[in-house]
């Protein structure tokens, strides 16, 4: 039967044997737990803070003391033990909430970010579009932003985040309208449409909203920002109207981007292009007309082109050469080679031979010349014989890498043609509609799709009339609606643009100006905005804001001045953007243009997505007291160079000759374990909802709370890819366990200390202390520098070694004979606390940014009874300046030389303990002998140190260490010897210690046996027990049944 008397814990303590772990270290906290309170090597259990009178507490003790079968010492009640109610466990899925409920009561975030001394700091949230649920990048980048927001409120700084949602669009209209039958569809208004999307996005952004503050992530909640609310738009407008007053806006005929799949036009930002395309290219002879000097010995002849869109051959215009390549009119040897006819073509000299491979057949030059001698010549069309066409000069975009150096030019269809066709005055001809099919333009290709049949009937065609020299499959990278995921096409049409040429300039000047991180951000986006074309911003959608546009019904002339925008723009202040299809024509117009109203028609095009987030510098930003313009920074993905971030800017220094931004971060995209990109089809999307709350296999996918999450985010380098699975989460988990269970130690060991009467002055402080205080200090400033450089998984690798290297290797596995042994109000633990809570608010403080929850729920568990409600009200951690002004180098390296004393005597101790000569390291004594100990400094005394804490046998976690002869060390069973840096020569002997184990602190001594009252107790647990008048009780006894 088990003993069934067990004695009382005091309220809030923890179940512990008498006396601490004496072994030393070898792992650390981030490895192993050797100091926490749940350690099976320190006897803590691993429950929940334990109260007088527990059942629990009681059967818990019970089943150890049985499964050891060892009695408890009758002085247990004497040993200070940790007492917290801070629990070793999260509890995330409801402590989390819980603390966020705290937060948003006590309206922590509004009081800091509002009463803070500092100055503004403004981190503008770029907006994630509203149309479906978050993934794992939208998560990385929340945190990441509250990484930052949380450093600098605790920095002091005035901080209001304004979360943002995307709520217009292509994406958004296409879910509405799946949701619909068919012919629901077509019996839809603009006006129905609008409203289910308006419906849809506010529901989706609702959704959104919460799983954001799950993350913990900090944020005005209640008063987002959204692309769709009138005030937003109006902002919108009046940008816009700005751009037009500054002669920046303009319409024209210009080939775009046009999406057959989703009949709108589209930005650069709005393409993918994905790997693996493959196009039906051509080449393709077009009969010389009209010579001349260079060729009139040699006709007939063809000029060779080649293209990967044969589609676009009915629009051709025609061929562009590059003045400056060298060119050649070869006869065609064909052998026995079928198809081709022609006798003669004209190609660059640099591709002769590699065209004589793909065609087959011999290619004899018979001259010479340079593209410019080519000019004047004139051709036949292939498929309509009575258009004559010209060779022009075109430009360096004609080069020998592929085809024939010849270009079909069809200025309907591309924007170096087009750029070309404006120079010569050519068609802009594009018979092609909204859906990606021929027009009658084309003739006998009228309503086939061009990318399919289209096609295919051309190049038949083509072979019909001999004009076909070879067809073959070419892979290439070829542009893709991002949402629709098929394929574009180039295409002319009447759209609205932003002239980028009138403020190019100034935005490069801009990009200059900004600091980017990483670096390469600037040649990025530099590249990007000087390469650049205008910007098409009308869309043929409905959801979305209107062009203010009205067009004469007879001659198409728009009407759009800065007048009639700020007129509509005030509307749409009040009313929102559905005014537009609301109101009539004359409700629309200032009052001197009314009587135009029945001339004129409304404008159906709305704007491009990216200016609608493009101007929320406009809407949050500009003219708002709460945060700043420009902002500090703003952090998005890599991916918006060529999106947000450049649509900000176009739009900033068109109208007010400034970025929106100091600074620019940018962050790669999450990848699964193996680097694959995620995807639902291989099964390797990471859900954070799934990672905070866990799967429906919770041995599987276990809950690891939000604080989890937000370690991974903090472990990563973002400025490239990371990686995320199970695997990964699960070391992230058991990283943050560890981290959590030495808070909790410092907590425990604080219960009864008040750091405003019972702290130790530095100067009195022990070598030890003094030591780790400038370890921490140094730690501190790193943490910080991380912090300002944005650079986080620099704060966990600067944490991780102070608490791994410093604190669980050294400190506090020599603190814990302090705290627990010596007096409760004693020097030696009074000092040892003093330390402790120094780094317990300093680590704290440097986590609270990574995690909140954890340093929240910690601060709420101090000890002291006017500290501030909230860690975040309480500042950053200022370590005393004097922990590294009054620590000289000198000091430094005797405590590097005194540690790596121990190092030799913990691999002594190792081997003594190996070999069954000793078990835990408080049943030895080392002798030791040092070439150099002079180099100790005032690190460690051998034996007898004042303040009684430097003493060498502390450092080392024996019961005795003596200073010996080489000889008497080296003459030990057990030794060691090396070579230390400072000290020279040292050796290393491992004796028995003398005496017997005292039965409070198990350290042996010749003093134990020596006292009537206290037989068991050496001459350090002596005092302690006297003083506290506490007297031994008889020893329980075991009933059995």
């Amino acid at each position: 039967m088990w003993p069934l008397k067990v004695p009382k814990l005091a309220a809030g303590a923890v179940c512990c044997p008498v006396a601490p772990r004496r072994v030393p270290s070898t792992g650390s906290l981030f490895q192993r737990a050797t100091h926490r309170m749940d350690s099976p090597q320190t006897g803590f259990l691993r429950s929940a803070p334990v109260h007088e009178g527990s059942n629990y507490s009681q059967r818990r003790c019970v089943t150890v003391a049985a499964r050891k079968k060892k009695e408890q010492s009758v002085y247990q009640e004497t040993v200070a033990l940790p007492k917290t109610a801070f629990s070793l466990r999260a509890n995330s899925l409801t402590r989390e909430p819980e603390l966020q409920k705290f937060w948003e009561e006590n309206k922590v975030l509004e009081s800091v970010g509002k009463e803070n001394p500092g100055e503004m700091f403004t981190l503008h949230d770029g907006p994630p579009y509203a149309n479906g649920d978050l993934h794992i990048g939208h998560a990385m980048n929340k945190i990441l932003k509250d990484f930052i927001n949380r450093y600098q409120l605790l920095k002091g700084k005035k901080v209001a985040f304004i979360p943002g949602w995307d709520t217009h669009g292509l994406p958004i209209e296409l879910k509405v309208l799946q949701s619909i039958p068919r012919e629901e569809q077509k019996l839809l208004t603009p006006l129905d449409l609008r409203k289910r999307a308006k419906k849809f996005a506010e529901k989706t952004v609702a959704a959104q909203k919460e799983q954001f503050k799950r993350y913990g992530v900090w944020a005005d909640w209640e008063n987002p920002y959204l692309t769709l609310q009138p005030k937003y738009e109006a902002a919108q407008l009046g940008v816009f109207a700005k751009m037009v007053a500054n002669g920046h806006i303009y319409r024209g005929r210009k080939p775009v981007h046009w999406s057959p799949s989703s009949q709108t036009a589209l930005a650069e930002a709005e393409l993918e292009y994905p790997e693996g395309h493959t196009s039906r290219s051509c080449f393709v002879a077009f009969q010389i007309e009209k010579d001349v000097e260079v060729l009139k010995d040699f006709m007939p002849a063809s000029l060779a082109i080649w293209t990967t869109t044969p589609w676009t051959v009915p629009a051709n215009r025609a061929v562009a050469v590059n003045p400056d390549l060298d060119y050649a009119l070869v006869e065609v040897q064909t052998g026995d080679v079928e198809g081709i006819t022609v006798e003669r073509i004209i190609v660059a000299v640099d591709l002769i031979k590699n065209l004589e491979e793909k065609f087959g057949v011999g290619l004899k030059p018979l001259a010479t010349f340079k593209g410019a001698d080519l000019e004047g010549v004139s051709y036949r069309h292939p498929l309509y014989p009575e258009k004559i066409q010209p060779v022009i000069l075109g430009g360096d975009y004609i080069t020998t890498e592929t085809g024939t150096g010849l270009v079909h030019t069809a200025p309907g269809h591309g924007q170096e043609d087009y750029k070309a066709g404006i120079q010569y005055g050519l068609e802009v001809f594009s018979p092609v509609d909204d859906y990606g099919r021929f027009t009658a333009e084309a003739g006998k290709f009228e309503g086939l799709k061009v990318l399919n049949e289209g096609n295919k009937a051309v190049l038949e065609e083509l072979k019909g009339v001999d004009a076909l020299l070879k067809e073959e499959p070419y892979q290439h990278k070829y542009p893709y609606d991002w949402r629709t995921k098929k394929p574009i096409i180039f295409r002319a049409t009447d759209q609205w643009f932003a002239s980028v040429d009138g403020f190019r300039e100034d935005a490069l000047a801009a990009i200059s100006n900004v600091k980017w991180v990483p670096s390469s951000g600037l040649n990025r986006i530099s590249a990007m905005t000087g390469g650049r074309s205008d910007w098409c911003i009308s869309r043929q959608r409905r959801w979305g804001v209107p062009i203010p546009a009205f067009y004469n019904k007879v001659t198409g002339e728009p009407l759009m001045t800065e007048e009639t925008i700020s007129y509509v723009q005030s509307i749409v202040a009040e009313e929102g953007t559905d005014a537009w299809w609301e109101k009539d024509i004359a409700d629309l117009l200032p009052e001197k243009y009314r009587d135009m109203a029945g001339d004129l028609r409304k404008g159906e095009d709305t704007m491009d997505v990216w200016f609608d987030s493009g101007t929320s510098w406009a809407a949050v930003l500009e003219n708002n007291e709460n945060v700043r313009y420009p902002a500090n920074l703003y952090l998005e993905g890599s991916d918006q160079h060529r999106g947000w971030f450049q649509s900000s800017l176009l739009t900033s220094v068109a109208t007010n000759g400034t970025p929106p931004y100091d600074q620019v971060i940018t962050h790669g995209f999450v990848l699964d374990e193996r680097g694959r990109k995620m995807s639902k089809s291989l099964g390797n999307v990471i859900d954070p909802r799934k990672v905070i709350e866990g799967g429906k296999n919770q041995k599987q996918e276990p809950a690891y709370g939000a604080d989890v999450l937000r370690l991974w985010v903090s472990s990563v380098d973002y400025s490239s890819d990371v990686a995320i699975g199970s695997g990964i989460l699960k070391q992230t988990a058991d990283t943050y366990r560890k981290l959590r269970g030495t808070i909790r130690f410092l907590l425990g060991n604080l219960s009864d200390f008040d750091p405003k009467t019972e702290a130790v002055a530095y100067e009195d402080l022990p070598s030890i202390d003094r030591y780790i205080l400038t370890r921490f200090s140094t730690a501190l400033r790193e943490v910080e520098e991380a912090f300002n450089t944005y650079q986080f998984s620099r704060f966990m690798s600067v944490m991780n070694r102070f608490v791994v290297a410093d604190l669980s290797n050294f400190y506090l596995d020599a603190a814990k004979d302090r705290l627990y042994i010596q007096g409760k109000t004693s020097f030696s633990r009074r000092s040892c606390q003093t330390v402790l809570n120094d780094l317990l608010f300093g680590m704290l403080t440097a986590s609270a940014p990574i995690l909140p929850h954890l340093a929240e729920d910690a601060w709420s568990n101090l000890h002291v009874s006017d500290q501030e409600a909230s860690v975040f009200k309480a500042g950053w951690f200022q370590p005393n300046p004097r922990f590294l002004s009054d620590w000289s180098t000198e000091d430094s390296k005797s405590w590097e030389a005194a540690l790596g004393l121990r190092e030799v005597v913990t691999k002594a101790l190792e081997v003594a303990r190996e070999n069954k000569f000793v078990g835990a390291s408080m049943e030895a004594k080392v002798l030791v002998y040092v070439e150099n100990d002079a180099s100790l400094g005032g690190a460690v005394s051998y034996s007898g140190s004042e303040n009684g804490v430097d003493d060498m046998r502390y450092l080392f976690l024996t019961s005795e260490a003596e200073k010996v002869a080489k000889d008497v060390a080296m003459g030990c069973e057990f030794n060691s010897v090396a070579q230390v840096e400072g000290l020279g020569e040292v050796a290393v002997g491992v004796a028995r210690a003398d005496g017997g184990k005292c039965g409070r602190c198990w350290n042996y001594s010749s003093a134990v046996g020596s006292h009537d009252d206290h037989k068991e107790l050496c001459e350090r647990c002596l005092p302690v027990v006297v003083d506290m008048g506490f007297k031994p009780q008889p020893k329980a006894v075991e009933v059995g049944v």
